[in-house]
């Protein structure tokens, strides 16, 4: 997949540390990944939750970050929409 967005990946990175190397495994995986529907996501990502519009939540160093992306699947993109606590998480409306 292509990952646009990686920008506020590093930014997040350099704010809250202990998340480089989590996020960073992320994006390899993602860039790796071939999704062609949101099965092929959770069939690697139990945990990830799903909202309208394609997005895909997931959880980042056991569930203390959140990261929301978009995913284009017949495009084969992934757009980083946001990243946060969970507790700022639960205060976004999606």
């Amino acid at each position: 997949m292509r990952v646009l967005g990686r920008d506020k990946i590093s930014k997040f990175a350099a704010r809250h540390s202990g998340t480089k190397r989590p996020l960073d495994a992320w994006l390899a995986e993602a860039q790796r990944a071939d999704w062609k529907s949101p099965l092929d996501i959770r069939k690697r990502y139990g945990s990830v939750d799903f909202l309208p519009d394609n997005r895909a939540i997931f959880n980042i160093k056991g569930n203390h970050y959140r990261l929301v992306v978009r995913v284009r699947y017949r495009n084969g993109i992934v757009l980083v929409e946001w990243i946060g606590t969970h507790a700022e998480y639960d205060r976004q409306v999606f």
